[in-house]
Parts: structure tokens; sequence; C-alpha cells
């Protein structure tokens, strides 16, 4: 680190530098004058250093640091001396020693800054991303953005190992038709037509495989034009790889042993291995969600042939054409009321479900409005499979699987929050496998690939490609960590008739096939190995390793909910000689 303004970093300075004369530059973090004597506080991202100038002794260097002022950068020359044991400052790392000043040149001066640059602060996170210069000047942000580059280099160093060769692919690339929404680049010397960036290297990848590269793998910007959840933005990173002569069971291994180096390198913590397994169906039949987190209980319960011929109209009609299930709120009737229950209510809503039924389990009694509708042993069959305790809520819920699914899976976290679940400490990781091939959209009429078309199929079930779709699983696997999805991957098809035959499932004609996908049957014909991959979320990742809330916080410069850069002010608009250049005309939004 040592350059013509510094000898040693503000933080790395320790006792057996006592003695030495060093140079060190940064920022002041505060000044404090106690009349005769001013102490300064300078900081660089490696910890804080105590300047200490006495105005008896150091008339001149005495005028200059009267004048420095928060956030001013200085470089300062100095003898480095204990201090009195009194002052130690167990806080900082630096806090037995300080700087003698024997010189301070102001760099640069500063105004008042509108955010306090301290992991404290309480500024709100709008003027923090206006202001994001500032806001990463804090301790807390420059640990996450250090710890992510700690992370990218666990990332290559292992994969460099394991004989992956790192590949940079395209960002410009071309429009898909299939997932969320392509940001599109107009050409200017192709007028009319349009590049996209890319949700992700998938083709490419694939391409590098039927090239004979064997292992790649790559630290990969992808661009979504979609809307921002809390751990989504439009502009994100993943860690992407893709190897030839494999099965899911040698990218699973290979990718746990990685997942166990990160979290060991960068967190000091032992990931079990191996990582549990747990097939898609099961997965939703127990959690009613193919990212479960498995730290606590409240599991689904199917009590359809319960209630198939009970008098309850509405769950006897759902047993009909999908399923009724059940979770039990373990003493959920201490700490929830009768208007939680209807904000619970409310709240499946949003999830396809017409309604929420409830059962509150009293001494010698069971309250609901819907119990007077079901026989003594039709109740006691669904306690008995529920474990159901005094003080317990059972809640239920009938539709069609998937509503059903979704709904008391995401009530189930919902009362995981409410009731204070008590969940286990520490990663629970978990590889979700045998997804289903396809999703069947009944708006448009057709399915869609879950993952992508460019998954293969379980051997044994591509006799049902023709027959029964939906029955078909894929050889696709995702990596859960406590209930959120981490990344995920798959064995891709290799073979360019099995390839046809998914577009045709897809209801893609002739044309349309040719179109999107000529150049990847094209390059089918002339020997792919099989092959397949994974890539996780960066940023994701980076929320496990920091403990974020927030993808924003792992993210240098993250966007908005609406993509927008307060730093920056972007999107902007362009000047109108740009778009008359790419044949672009702005039309008025309609509103």
């Amino acid at each position: 680190m040592k350059t013509h303004y510094r000898t040693h970093m503000c933080g790395e300075i320790t006792k057996q530098q006592l003695g030495e004369e060093v140079t060190v530059s940064g920022w002041v973090q505060r000044r404090r004058d106690l009349g005769g004597v001013i102490f300064i506080h300078l900081r660089d991202r490696t910890g804080i250093i105590q300047l200490v100038i006495d105005s008896t002794k150091q008339k001149e260097i005495f005028e200059t640091a009267d004048k420095v002022r928060s956030e001013y950068v200085l470089q300062v020359k100095g003898k480095v001396i204990m201090r009195d044991e009194e002052n130690f400052n167990p806080a900082i790392a630096t806090g037995e020693i300080e700087l003698y000043t024997e010189t301070i040149t102001i760099l640069d001066a500063a105004q008042t800054p509108p955010i306090y640059i301290d992991d404290n602060d309480k500024a709100g996170e709008s003027i923090r991303l206006e202001y994001r210069y500032l806001d990463l000047r804090k301790f807390s942000m420059q640990e996450k953005i250090i710890k992510r580059h700690q992370t990218v280099q666990a990332v290559r160093s292992f994969l460099n190992n394991e004989g992956f060769l790192e590949i940079e692919t395209p960002i410009l690339t071309k429009p898909t038709p299939e997932g969320a929404r392509d940001f599109l680049v107009p050409s200017r010397l192709q007028q009319g037509l349009f590049f996209a960036l890319p949700q992700s290297p998938q083709l490419y990848k694939q391409i590098l495989m039927i090239s004979g590269f064997d292992r790649y793998y790559q630290i990969a910007k992808c661009f979504r034009d979609e809307d921002l959840r809390q751990d989504r933005q439009p502009e994100f990173t993943q860690i992407d790889m893709e190897l030839s002569f494999v099965e899911p069971e040698d990218i699973m291994e290979i990718n746990e042993r990685m997942m166990i180096s990160i979290f060991k390198q960068v967190m000091g913590y032992d990931i079990p291995y191996p990582i549990p397994r747990m097939p898609f169906a099961e997965a939703m039949e127990r959690f009613g969600s193919d990212k479960p987190d498995v730290r606590f209980g409240m599991e689904l319960k199917d009590i359809t042939d319960i209630v198939r011929n009970c008098g309850f109209k509405v769950f006897s009609s759902a047993a009909e054409h999908g399923s009724v299930r059940a979770i039990n709120a373990k003493a959920g009737n201490d700490a929830l009321s009768r208007r939680d229950l209807d904000g619970l209510t409310d709240f499946v809503k949003q999830f396809g479900a017409k309604g929420l039924a409830w059962f509150v389990v009293e001494k010698d009694n069971v309250k609901s409005p819907v119990a007077k509708f079901l026989t003594n042993d039709e109740m006691d069959d669904i306690l008995r499979r529920m474990e159901a305790e005094v003080g317990d809520i059972i809640f239920v819920v009938a539709d069609k699987d998937k509503i059903v699914f979704d709904s008391l899976g995401q009530l189930r976290l919902n009362l995981a929050q409410k009731l204070n679940v008590e969940m286990k400490d520490g990663f629970e990781f978990l590889w979700v496998t045998d997804f289903p091939m396809f999703e069947y959209d009944e708006t448009d009429g057709r399915y869609y690939a879950m993952h992508h078309p460019f998954t293969a199929p379980r051997d044994e079930d591509i006799p049902l490609l023709d027959s029964d779709p939906d029955k078909v699983r894929a050889k696709a696997y995702d990596l859960v960590v406590n209930g959120m999805e981490l990344g995920g991957g798959s064995i891709r098809i290799h073979n360019q008739d099995l390839q046809k035959k998914i577009f045709s499932v897809m209801n893609f004609d002739d044309d349309t096939i040719q179109r999107k996908f000529g150049f990847l049957l094209e390059a089918l014909k002339y020997g792919t190995p099989p092959h397949g991959g994974l890539a996780f979320g960066l940023d994701r990742l980076m929320m496990l390793l920091t403990g974020a809330d927030n993808i924003r916080e792992v993210i240098a410069f993250p966007r908005t909910q609406n993509h927008s850069c307060l730093m920056m002010k972007s999107p902007a608009a362009a000047d109108a000689s740009a778009l008359e250049e790419l044949g672009i005309r702005v039309m008025p939004k309609l509103s």
C-alpha cells in the first residue's frame, strides 16, 4: 500500500511501529479541540488512527489542524506513540496508540456532508442512494463490499483448481422469447433491429460445451426488465458455470464443495456435508414451496381424504378438483386475535385462495365458523392428523393444488414471524430436485418451461412428452438456503431431435423455432456432449454472508424500485440527434 501519500494504512498501524515515523492519508472522522490539544480521528478503509497535536509544541501544525473539519482529506506524517493508559480505546484496533503529528497537509476540504459517515446514521434509503459515495465510506458498507471481493476471489480460486476456465460471453445478445422481459438495445447500423442485454449467458455457455471447453465459469453481469423485490435488481451478478460429461449428482457435488469452501473462508462457518436432497413434489407437499425454509416445522398436512364427503361444500368440492390441506400454528390462540384471523384471511387471498378456514382448539371444544358442518369423527380425525393440542389454531385452505400450496406456503412463513417461531440457528442448505418440466398457462393455452426450454427431461419421463407433459420431470436442481433460492441449474438437452420435441410441446411452430433458435439446432448437429450447469446469484449469496436484509446493501451502486439510480439521475432522456441516428421516435405514454 506504500505510495507517495502513505507508508501505512490507518487501521494497520500497531505497537510494533512504536517510535517509527509513518505517513498516513485519509478522511477526518471527527475532530476534538480540548483547548491546548487537538485530537483528530483519521479514517481509511482499514480503520482509524488518532492524531494528536499540541498547541504549545506544534503551533504551526496546530493552526492547520484548527481548520480541519469532518471529511477533510489529509496527509499526515508523525511518530507512533503509546496513549496514556486511561485513554485506551478498545472500540478500535489502534486504541492503544496514536500518532504524534509532525506535518499535516490538507489535500482537499469538504462541505458538511448531507449524511453522517457513521454506522449508526439514521438517514433514509433515498438520501443514502443519492449520496452513495458518502454512504460507502461507512465501515459497515465497506465491510460488505470487501467481503464481496473476498467471496469472488474464493469462487475463482476454487473453480480454477477444479479445472474450470473463466471465459467472457457477450453483453449484446439476442432477444429471448421466454422468461422475464429483456432490456433492448437498438442497433444504429441495422435500424429496426435490436440487441438484448443477457438475462443469463445460457446459450453461449452451452455453445462453449459444444466447442469442447468442458468446464466454463464466469462472474457474469445479467439483466432482467422486471419489477423489483427485496432480493431482485434489474442488473445483477451470477456465478455462472457449465460442465460437460456430467449428470446432476456431479454438478451438485462440486457446488457443495464450493459452498463449503466459501462459507469456511469468508465466515468461518462449517456447512454439513453432504447437503440434503428433497424432490420438488415432497417440498410442495410438506412446505408449500419449492424453496422451503426447513429451519422450523409447521408443515402442511393433507386432510382431503377426511373431508371428501363432509357437509362443508367448500371442502368437499375442492376434494374433487384439488385438495384440502392444513397447517398447525402451535399455541397460536395465545398470540392471535379475531382481527388477526381476519387479516390472515385477507393475506391468503393475495395468492388466489377464496378464503381461509380456521379451528381454535380449546379444552373441551373446537371454535370455528365451519365446525358445525363437520361430524365429531371428522373433527377428531383432523385434530389427530394435525397433532393438535389445546391452544393451537389449525388453518385450512381448499382449492386447486397450486393455490393451496402457494397460500399455505406463504401463510406458514407469515405465521412464523407473527408467532416468533423458534428456528434452527445458522444456515440450512437444501437441494430441491426433480422439478416439473412444464407449467401450463390456462390463459395462453400452452405449456411453458418451468426453468428454460433447454432443460433435459428425466430419461424415464421422455415417453410422457406425447401423452402427459404435466408428469414430465426435469433434470433440474435448485440450492435453497433458509428459504431463499440461492441458485439453480439443470442438465441440458444435447440432442437436436429432443430439443425440437420440447419446442413443439411448448407450441413453437417450425418458423419460430428456426428464427429464435436455429443457430442452436445447427450447433447440435455436430456432436454435443452431455452437459449441464448452474448459476448462483452472487448478490443473494452476499446477503447471506453479510446478514443484510436488503440486496441493495451488498451492491456498490444499486437501483431503486423503479430502476432509477438516484446518484447519477438515470435513466435520462436521450438527445434528439442520438434518437434520430438510431431511427427511434419516443411516443408519449398513454395514460
